[in-house]
């Protein structure tokens, strides 16, 4: 705990490098804000601007979170709440009860979950696992939708990330991919779900373990959809995993507060609303638990081994599962191309849709684009 005050400590005095606004000269290196055109909106998103740094140009290596992006200046300024001098504790009470809609925790086997559900037990169920390092928020839009669709939704934060529980690396759990793989399968159990469903997987790191899990168990699946997943041993590995495998600048870049949001908005062509960026701190700000969780996972994981997995198995004739890959175009870390290669090589069960206007993480970027493709595929 006193790891991570001091951490955003640290934060709270670099950042008072951030561009100011000056009564005499005007604001410095101001940017028109970026908010992504509504559906049916005439302005296409790609023309519109972002806000502050979002790819970071200002500030490069362990310190690249120190951006003047809105949401990471409401990490060290309580806009509702001038009187507070921004300590951690103060920044906790303002932002604490953000972030649970659809959601209540439910205990499987030795751990708590955060589990967001919606919909009718009777409707047919999409399961949706987010990628590190984010959580089942960013499914919260996609979810809504689908549900007045028509369809049930089930969506966990993964053990060590968001609200579910994060156990002490190396004691209670391992962070490994057999590990998250058999957790997962008793949850399900603990959710009653024993029926084939639809599933959604994302992202990085448990992102991939959700996509390791569906090749083990495709006889459980009704439809795959793949949201920007690396899918060849020869992915990149984004600057902010390599950073967490490396010694001692790992256990300084975990404990980065704001690290969850800049991964999100660096990935996307738009910035994230404050709110937003409220519930994918507000984690990291209560322990230093989610941190060293991040850190277990990308030290414990094999993303080539993985990744060369991936692109075997949904690339050969023998996976039959009807599978959607949903690809933001615009993301930076995953190129398009492996997308493309694996819908090439298995054209009968894979089907690629290429989402315009979103980045790496499509369903906060555009949800209603990631829906309509669910509902076409799942259909």
């Amino acid at each position: 705990m006193a790891f991570a005050a001091r951490a955003t400590s640290c934060q709270l005095r670099l950042a008072t490098n951030l561009p100011q606004y000056s009564a005499s000269k005007g604001p410095v290196s101001v940017r028109l804000p970026a908010v992504r055109a509504a559906a049916g909106d005439a302005e296409s998103s790609a023309e519109k601007p972002r806000v502050g740094d979002p790819q970071g140009e200002r500030a490069k290596g362990i310190f690249e979170f120190v951006t003047d992006n809105p949401s990471s200046k409401s990490a060290i300024q309580l806009k509702n709440a001038p009187a507070m001098d921004g300590n951690v504790g103060q920044m906790i009470s303002a932002i604490e009860d953000k972030g649970k809609d659809m959601g209540s925790y439910v205990l499987s086997g030795e751990f708590q979950y955060f589990v967001r559900q919606i919909g009718q037990p009777s409707d047919p169920l999409v399961v949706y696992l987010h990628g590190a390092p984010a959580q089942s928020w960013g499914f919260r839009e996609v979810m809504q939708q689908m549900a007045e669709k028509g369809y049930r939704g089930i969506a966990p934060d993964w053990i060590g990330y968001g609200f579910s529980e994060k156990p002490q690396p190396g004691y209670y759990f391992a962070y490994t991919e057999e590990a998250y793989h058999q957790e997962l399968d008793r949850l399900l159990e603990t959710l009653s779900v024993t029926e084939p469903f639809y599933l959604v997987v994302h992202g990085y790191l448990v992102g991939s373990y959700g996509l390791t899990w569906a090749l083990k168990n495709a006889e459980r699946l009704k439809g795959l959809a793949i949201l920007n997943t690396p899918l060849s041993g020869s992915s990149p590995l984004p600057q902010i995993f390599q950073q967490l495998r490396m010694p001692f600048v790992g256990e300084f870049q975990c404990q980065n507060a704001v690290l969850a949001e800049r991964f999100i908005e660096k990935g996307s062509p738009y910035s994230l609303e404050l709110d937003n960026a409220d519930v994918y701190r507000l984690p990291y700000l209560d322990s230093g638990e989610p941190g060293f969780a991040l850190l277990e996972t990308a030290r414990k994981a094999n993303p080539k081994q993985v990744g060369e997995r991936i692109q075997s198995a949904l690339s050969s004739p023998s996976w039959t599962v009807p599978t959607v890959i949903a690809w933001g175009k615009d993301d930076p870390y995953i190129p398009m191309s492996e997308a493309q290669a694996v819908a090439k090589a298995n054209s009968s069960s894979v089907t690629l849709r290429v989402l315009e206007g979103a980045g790496h993480t499509p369903q906060e970027d555009w949800s209603e684009k990631v829906v309509d493709s669910l509902r076409v595929s799942f259909n």
